[in-house]
């Protein structure tokens, strides 16, 4: 009995920190090579290095040429090249703001999500790349433009920013483009660069980071992971640290779509033809403490006229807002892109984790709070592994009637174990019991275990979802009854006084009690291991989610009352067995022998 509950120990604390584990080290990629340098005729910004080849890793080493933005005469209606100006479209879902220089996005705000005074910002500058997709002439290394393009405002939703280019050496022109193509109550837009004049690389990139805003990924508050969806397959291309440390993923063409994705916010890229090279990068950006990118490099080709589009989703990973993409039922009339496994990232156990938020959604419909339906969810997956529980504890009785003619074979067959492990297998046959059986129960529960983790961790629903209020006002965060922030504890980093921390030892103390063997009470060994592992688990627990604690909480509650229950139960049954009078014996007279 003993060695079935430390193996139980043993499997909890590997589950749990196994979830807890913090990826702390990342390995920038190498610098950025120098490029050439561009000077600009008439007005304009600053000069920026931009060469029209590709980087070196990607084609090998080419001989670059300069571009220089070419003076455009002034239009009576749109602002010269001499002016920056900001464009602002409100798309109902997001709040956007594009500025001429470079043609680049500067804002993306998501209306319907706040992140504390403020809606969620998406783009996350450091402290000198502020811009998001922004274009580079030339591959990964060159610097976005940062010229100033002409606008013309085609609609409400269509905006256009154009400027020519001279490219020195060769006297040809090169006409830049840059369309954007945004749709009411849509979180994807449309972008699409143009080029007139000749063949040219260029690379089209995302902002250093993408929001919400973090102090830092610690891989267990908020995250950034890589994902392709190529030929029906999806894939998980790994973490920060794993791209970081391989100083980027590049993927090829052919590709559907790729994405990066947070704990609850994703930017998904979809190339209409997948002609460019997709790269994964961590390359660091000073004000930044990590850096997630997407990149896509096209290389050049021999026709004088290039048009590209590329579709961006920018917004929540929930499955309502993805779901679109699967069934037409948005303005692109886009069907079966799969965007929505971005939010199921579960392996094995997504279906499980799938079913458990379907019951989850209908707990909410019944009742619209949240955690009123982690207390419903949990007391039914309680009410559903009780018969394995109430066997689990028969078997631990089993196992205690047992226990006299274990330790006896035990201090019999002391010297020889081969011995003493056939006579204990005899026992068992004997006796029919199996010595899995009582851990049997908890290792079938272990995948429930992983799947709740995971959905009320990630699940996206329970962002900005209120318990209680003035206590619980998040449940995708933890709460807390006193902040002392910007103070914190020096070596814990706690920053406010949480009670769910709290209450959670007080129950985690309480079900070690309750489920605590007659064995175990005379064992110092086992009773120290039952009552400190709470305490460790206090400090792994104090700033996670509160949603969890709530399920955990309520999960010691319903498994004490079951332990409660069974009991009762064994007590009963021993009673009757006690009080069973022996079956009398049966005397058979030997049988007459016939005389012949």
């Amino acid at each position: 009995m003993e060695k079935r509950t430390l193996l139980a120990v043993v499997l909890s604390i590997v589950v749990i920190s196994a979830f807890y584990l913090i990826q702390g080290v990342f390995f920038p990629p190498p610098p950025p090579v120098p490029a050439n340098t561009v000077t600009e005729q008439g007005g304009g910004t600053a000069p920026a290095a931009v060469p029209l080849t590709i980087a070196d890793e990607l084609t090998g080493p080419q001989t670059p040429q300069t571009v220089i933005p070419e003076a455009v005469s002034e239009d009576p209606i749109n602002a010269g090249p001499d002016t920056e100006q900001r464009i602002n479209i409100d798309t109902g879902l997001a709040m956007v703001v594009l500025t001429n220089t470079g043609g680049d996005i500067v804002s993306y705000k998501l209306r319907e999500h706040n992140d504390q005074d403020d809606f969620v910002e998406m783009v996350l500058p450091g402290n000198t790349e502020s811009h998001a997709f922004t274009l580079a002439l030339g591959g990964m290394n060159a610097q976005p433009i940062n010229a100033l393009f002409n606008v013309t405002r085609i609609s409400n939703y269509i905006v256009e920013f154009s400027r020519d280019f001279a490219v020195s050496g060769t006297g040809g022109r090169v006409k830049l483009t840059k369309r954007y193509d945004f749709r009411p109550d849509e979180y994807m837009f449309e972008l699409t660069v143009t080029l007139d004049g000749g063949p040219i690389t260029y690379t089209l990139g995302s902002a250093p980071q993408f929001g919400p805003r973090f102090e830092k990924l610690d891989q267990r508050y908020e995250y950034r992971r890589y994902y392709t969806f190529t030929n029906g397959k999806f894939k998980n291309e790994g973490d920060q640290a794993k791209v970081g440390k391989s100083g980027g993923t590049t993927i090829s063409p052919g590709y559907t779509w790729g994405a990066v994705a947070g704990k609850y916010f994703t930017l998904i890229a979809i190339p209409l033809a997948s002609q460019a090279d997709m790269v994964f990068s961590t390359r660091a950006e000073p004000g930044l403490s990590d850096a997630s990118r997407l990149y896509l490099v096209r290389p050049a080709v021999n026709d004088s006229h290039t048009s590209d589009v590329y579709r961006f989703y920018l917004g929540p990973k929930s499955q309502n807002a993805l779901g679109v993409y699967d069934t037409a039922a948005n303005s692109f009339k886009l069907r079966d892109l799969q965007l929505i496994k971005v939010a199921n990232t579960s392996g094995f156990l997504g279906p499980l984790e799938t079913l458990l938020k379907w019951l989850l959604m209908i707990f909410y419909k019944i009742i619209p709070n949240y955690g009123v339906a982690i207390i419903l969810l949990t007391l039914l997956v309680k009410v559903i592994m009780f018969p394995l529980t109430k066997k689990g504890s028969e078997a631990t009785l089993r196992m205690q009637t047992l226990s006299p003619k274990i330790k006896e074979i035990q201090e019999k067959y002391k010297d020889n174990p081969q011995k003493m492990n056939t006579e204990m297998g005899a026992l068992y046959k004997k006796e029919g019991y199996n010595p899995l059986s009582g851990c049997l129960p908890m290792l079938i529960q272990m995948p429930i275990f992983f799947a709740m983790y995971n959905l009320f961790n990630t699940h996206f629903d329970l962002r900005g979802a209120m318990f209680i209020p003035g206590w619980i006002p998040d449940l995708s965060l933890p709460e807390s009854i006193w902040s002392f922030a910007p103070f914190r504890i020096p070596l814990l980093g706690w920053s406010a006084l949480r009670a769910l921390p709290f209450i959670y030892v007080g129950s985690q103390l309480l079900y070690g009690k309750v489920t605590q063997t007659p064995d175990q009470q005379g064992n110092s060994q086992m009773k120290m291991m039952l009552y400190a592992m709470p305490i460790v688990f206090f400090f792994i627990l104090y700033d996670v989610p509160s949603g969890l604690l709530v399920y955990w909480i309520m999960s010691n509650v319903l498994t004490m009352i079951q332990q409660l229950t069974i009991n009762k139960y064994i007590a009963k049954k021993k009673g009757m067995l006690a009080a069973a009078p022996e079956p009398a014996k049966v005397i058979v007279p030997p049988k007459k022998r016939k005389r012949r």
